[in-house]
């Protein structure tokens, strides 16, 4: 809790990050409404050229107080587009900065779940597919092999207790973000969750997983590729080989 019983999540911004989400974009938004009315979304969009980016002015211009819209000329991925974000938010006295999918796969209407968890003391607040409660819809047998085996493979490089580590349904308080290295975290993919993950743990924070109900897109197409799982094969060792190494040598990250 803040000072004088305030909550974090009073002062909550939602990013969601586009690239050529026109038709789910004004759905996303005003779901996040109709569930939240208190919170603000920020639009980090990736130079879409189906305008995303010129809807995304108008739902802004629209609602000025809730709704804004940073504009990036490249499409330089995920983790980019959420650094992006987050160093917006910081810069504007956010308490809580919330991870969400513009293809509606991330229900707004269980934001409150993760909320909830940083309110009652969590820096690190993750839906979760894969905890009592959470359910996946609609991915084919082996999107669900890959995501298990992912969750599985990072669970054990890195020795960590995080069920849906990849997750990228998520709340951070502030300090997490502003204690933990951001500029030297260049993940691209989805690797980036597994990152952030790791540093917010390594630096000492505390990580709940909440149940969602993850839903795969009905509209537009998947942003999943071959390069973001060859990344996070890599990367996730090498992180583990590291962390086994530093504790061995009695070294905090």
């Amino acid at each position: 809790m803040m000072p004088g019983g305030d909550r974090p999540s009073q002062r909550t911004l939602v990013i969601i990050p586009t690239y050529n989400e026109r038709e789910n974009l004004p759905l996303i938004v005003g779901r996040v409404h109709a569930a939240r009315p208190d919170v603000h979304v920020l639009v980090v969009d990736d130079g879409s050229p189906d305008g995303t980016g010129e809807l995304a002015d108008e739902l802004a211009l629209a609602d000025p107080d809730r709704i804004h819209v940073m504009h990036r000329t490249a499409k330089n991925g995920l983790g980019a587009a959420y650094l992006a974000g987050f160093a917006w938010g910081l810069g504007r006295a956010y308490s809580v900065l919330v991870e969400m999918d513009a293809d509606g796969s991330h229900a707004p209407e269980e934001l409150y779940r993760l909320l909830d968890a940083v309110d009652a003391g969590a820096d690190l607040a993750i839906g979760s597919r894969y905890v009592d409660g959470g359910t996946v819809r609609n991915w084919p047998r082996r999107r669900m092999m890959l995501s298990r085996t992912a969750n599985g493979y990072s669970r054990i490089s890195l020795g960590v207790d995080v069920n849906d580590i990849t997750a990228g349904y998520r709340a951070y308080r502030r300090e997490v973000l502003e204690k933990i290295d951001l500029s030297a975290v260049d993940s691209k993919g989805y690797c980036f969750q597994v990152d952030l993950t790791w540093r917010t743990i390594s630096a000492g924070f505390t990580v709940a997983e909440v149940p969602i109900t993850f839903t795969e897109r009905e509209l537009g197409k998947s942003k999943m590729s071959g390069s973001n799982i060859r990344e996070a094969i890599f990367k996730i060792a090498e992180w583990g080989i590291r962390g086994r190494l530093d504790r061995a040598r009695g070294v905090v990250r």
